[in-house]
């Protein structure tokens, strides 16, 4: 309510909406605005693209990272790739894509590109620090490939995985959509937006901002309720 209010202060100090507008009529927009043709499709375009690509990033990343966990070697190879991913801006990746892919494809991939060394960072760092012991332990008893990665190694790289998701899905949501401004593709969010800023239209440029952080908040919560979830029954047995 206090950010509401200096947002409020500011709108109207301002005194000009196209520079500022206010959170009322940014709220007032906001019910009309699902009326705008294509407002459903754009969110689900959107979604699936930019949810894609953190999925696809989470897969490769814990499986790079468990390779890399076992062979030093591969570990040393993609020690650059890694640091350039981590390094370069966003937008110079995304006008690189432009090149290689559509723009119907380039949030999938840049969401991809932006997720996959914080899961590769934290799940390399997590197989480092196991407890080599319980790892001889399961040799020894000669415990299977799947017991041992859900009763070993699974609970001892929680809090890693945890972190590395946490926030890698914001970042993936920022770059995605980012990605998508830039590359507009036909029936997506970042379209929608670069058509609020040709327009000056301030009032829909922030209420897309809002429908951005809704849709990237309700997705975070429901995801990392399942991955909790599934710990939980997982600890259960």
């Amino acid at each position: 309510m206090f950010a509401l209010l200096l947002w409020q202060i500011a709108a109207m100090a301002v005194d000009q909406s196209i520079l500022l507008v206010s959170p009322i009529d940014v709220a007032v927009r906001l019910t009309t605005i699902w009326q705008v043709q294509g407002f459903a499709s754009s969110i689900w375009f959107s979604f699936y693209h930019i949810a894609g690509g953190f999925l696809i990033a989470l897969a490769a990343g814990i499986l790079l990272a468990s390779l890399a966990g076992r062979f030093p070697w591969v570990e040393t190879a993609l020690w650059p790739f890694m640091i350039t991913v981590k390094t370069v801006p966003v937008a110079s990746f995304v006008v690189i894509c432009l090149i290689w892919l559509s723009a119907q494809n380039l949030s999938v991939f840049i969401s991809f590109l932006i997720v996959l060394p914080v899961v590769y960072g934290n799940m390399l760092e997590g197989i480092k620090n196991e407890d080599r012991k319980m790892l001889e332990v399961a040799s020894v008893f000669r415990m299977p490939f799947v017991k041992r990665v859900l009763y070993i190694h699974m609970p001892q790289l929680k809090p890693f995985i945890l972190s590395a998701c946490t926030t890698a899905l914001g970042m993936s949501w920022k770059a995605g959509v980012a990605a998508e401004v830039i590359g507009t593709p036909d029936g997506s969010i970042g379209k929608q937006l670069y058509y609020a800023k040709i327009y000056l239209d301030t009032d829909d440029l922030l209420c897309w901002t809002v429908i951005i952080v809704v849709v990237s908040v309700v997705f975070e919560k429901l995801f990392m309720l399942a991955l909790r979830t599934f710990y939980r029954r997982l600890e259960r047995g």
